[in-house]
């Protein structure tokens, strides 16, 4: 077996295992990490030669962004979360428009933004899923990442 395969297999083994609160932390993991890739590549191809490679990767990773996204707003649980699900569906909307418009005019400023905003909730459900699992029998709300 390669290291690619068993690479793959205890990431799959990580995800299916995860609680909720982890699952929720792992895709904003995916997204930061995604912003990061788009701004290094976006910073680098503006100090050097235009590379419509370049540019196809950037889009490429700030559109996995959006998909993240657009996947933490469909699981969000509005009965059981109420107001903090109306707040974040809200926000979630504002990263998407920014993310498309930022892939559009290539603003790593306007991905900044949003990667930072992303790691300070990507903090916060950290805790809170720590927080939950240190508490037995606690049933996490708010957000139902099943589909």
């Amino acid at each position: 077996m390669s290291y690619k395969d068993v690479s793959s297999t205890y990431r799959e083994t990580t995800i299916k295992t995860a609680g909720q609160g982890q699952l929720i932390v792992m895709l904003y993991d995916e997204a930061v990490k995604q912003l990061l890739l788009a701004i290094d590549l976006l910073e680098k191809n503006n100090t050097e030669k235009k590379d419509p490679a370049k540019i196809e990767q950037i889009s490429k990773a700030v559109m996995k962004t959006e998909e993240i996204i657009t996947e933490l707003m469909i699981s969000l649980d509005f009965e059981q979360g109420g107001e903090i699900a109306k707040q974040l569906f809200s926000l979630y909307t504002w990263f998407n428009r920014e993310l498309l418009e930022a892939n559009i005019t290539q603003d790593a400023e306007r991905i900044k933004i949003v990667k930072n905003m992303l790691s300070d909730l990507r903090n916060t459900w950290n805790a809170i899923s720590q927080n939950a699992s240190s508490q037995p029998n606690r049933e996490a709300v708010g957000i139902n990442i099943s589909g």
